[in-house]
């Protein structure tokens, strides 16, 4: 019994140690296949327009950043409206021609020939009397006529040279046209170039709005999952997300709008890209009432074609009161005739007096008066609209430039009120409502400095300046006068990150838009200041 238990002792202390030894062997490492190798995604390389050829206008704005002076020449150079309008000009210089021909010489040539047949009846002369007998005889003649004639109107009373001075009127009329599309090109494309650097100004305005929206709705969430905000803030928030996006979408359609605009006014394509330099800018000006409707009234291409208009049909009214006079005229041919060209010449003058046409010419010098008076109107009309217009320019200019001024006063105070409101918050004194209201009236302040300037700087007409169109003074390429820059609108400073764990830097911001949603707001950060305790005057912000 003894021997059996030692050996079940001496097998299961066996059993143990063989368990033990297998349990300390070193498991023999997996094999690990080698990851596979991933190969570099291929590099495309961007998408590049190729250039245009050198004669085409794009070749002219390809690569190239272009000044407002580049843009209003290139701009005067491949308008098709401009080319048309000379092309008007050259036709009507050449109408003054035509006016004037009749009272030159007239030269003119002929030759004719014409064959004749006579048919006549006679007796044969070989028959006796009783035995006569009719018969028909056939002639042939030919006639040659070869005339070289020649006739001048010696008086008409004047009637030649009232025609030729309504055509030198019209076609005065035509250059001022061109004149007058010339201003037109240079001031769209004036306007267009400071729209899209006030676009440019606008998106970036709407681009950091949308940046504090979207840390305001962060901020609303986390304080909303640590149950501290209703979820009407997150729901406030989210609305105003979606409204700083609709702006920015808004703004940067205006930019490609104004991008088009300056390209077609240019005489580009539409897709044609540009790159302009920023050139919103603001300097004081100085006008004088007095000269510049002077000026206008001198050097409008409109004025003048009103007044050309008026002279054409002053000249017409001439015309058609000569018209109840004779002409005179002198003439004569020379040249030969027949078949042997014998010599044939003739001198003449002539009177040609129409004594009754049944009332045309009395109704056209009624009608020429009639155009005469309304043209003379027209000028009158036309004195009022262009002292009309000086008028409310110079006004504009006035109130841009007060706009300016107090725009960029909004704007410096409306960034320190966002200082003080964001010392304010940092520190736990202030709510977050006091940060969107000050976040708000900042945007709007800068919101408010780009369309003044735009309206001061755009409304460039002529040398850059609004009454310059106004006054017709002819197009320069220059831009707006330099001076101090409008300020860009400023990144949103630095401001701690809110966590949910810390309340008083987790509260939900959101922008307030109506009047009413302010007012609620205002409750609200008094009945915060006022769970916090009171705040000495002094440290409120203003």
């Amino acid at each position: 019994m003894r021997m059996r238990a030692r050996l079940l002792l001496a097998g299961a202390a066996l059993v143990v140690a063989t368990t033990s030894a297998m349990a300390q062997a070193p498991t023999a490492p997996p094999t690990q296949t080698p990851p596979p190798t991933q190969t570099a995604p291929p590099v495309v390389p961007p998408v590049t327009s190729p250039p245009p050829p050198v004669t085409s206008p794009q070749s002219q704005v390809f690569g190239k950043v272009l000044s407002l002076d580049d843009a209003v020449a290139i701009a005067l150079e491949t308008q098709p409206n401009i080319r048309a309008r000379i092309s008007d000009y050259i036709a009507a210089a050449f109408r003054v021609d035509q006016a004037l021909a009749p009272l030159l010489p007239q030269i003119t040539g002929s030759w004719t020939v014409a064959r004749d047949q006579n048919v006549s009846g006679g007796v044969s002369p070989l028959t006796t009397t009783a035995t006569q007998t009719a018969r028909t005889i056939t002639t042939w003649t030919t006639t040659t006529v070869a005339r070289l004639s020649l006739s001048q109107i010696l008086f008409d009373f004047g009637k030649n040279f009232a025609s030729t001075e309504a055509a030198r009127k019209l076609a005065d009329f035509a250059l001022e046209d061109t004149e007058l599309q010339r201003q037109l090109v240079t001031q769209t494309v004036k306007e267009s170039f400071t729209n899209i650097n006030f676009a440019v100004r606008l998106i970036q305005v709407n681009q950091q709005a949308v940046e504090r929206a979207e840390l305001n709705l962060r901020s609303a969430r986390g304080f909303f999952e640590v149950g501290t905000r209703p979820k009407s803030d997150v729901a406030r928030a989210e609305v105003d997300v979606a409204n700083a996006k609709v702006d920015l979408i808004r703004a940067r359609n205006a930019e490609r709008l104004a991008r088009v605009a300056l390209a077609t006014a240019m005489g580009l394509p539409a897709t044609t890209p540009l790159q302009i330099q920023d050139n919103l800018i603001y300097q004081p000006i100085t006008m004088d009432r007095a000269r510049l409707a002077e000026d206008a009234l001198r050097q409008r291409p409109e004025y003048r074609q009103a007044r050309l208009n008026a002279e054409a049909n002053d000249a017409r009214l001439r015309r058609s009161f000569r018209d109840f006079f004779p002409d005179i005229v002198g003439g004569g041919f020379y040249g030969a005739a027949r078949a042997d060209m014998n010599e044939i010449w003739e001198l003449n003058l002539s009177l040609n007096w129409t004594l009754y046409d049944g009332g045309n010419r009395i109704a056209r010098y009624r009608e020429a008066r009639a155009n005469l008076d309304a043209a003379q109107a027209r000028v009158k009309a036309s004195e009022l609209d262009i002292s009309r217009e000086v008028e409310q320019s110079i006004n504009n200019v006035i109130e841009a430039d007060e706009r300016i001024q107090a725009a960029q006063v909004a704007v410096a105070s409306a960034q320190q009120n966002f200082r003080f409101a964001q010392g304010r918050f940092d520190a736990g004194v202030g709510t977050i409502l006091e940060l969107t209201d000050s976040q708000l009236a900042l945007t709007q302040a800068q919101n408010t400095t780009s369309p003044s300037s735009s309206l001061l700087c755009s409304s460039a007409r002529g040398s850059g300046a609004t009454c310059t169109r106004r006054a017709g003074i002819a197009p320069r390429s220059t831009a707006c006068p330099r001076s101090s820059e409008v300020p860009s609108p400023p990144p949103s400073p630095p401001r701690a990150t809110s966590t949910p764990s810390s309340p008083s830097r987790s509260v939900a911001r959101s922008r307030v838009r109506s009047r009413s949603s302010w007012s609620i707001s205002t409750r609200w950060s008094r009945r915060a200041r006022s769970s916090r305790g009171s705040i000495p005057r002094s440290s409120r912000p203003r």
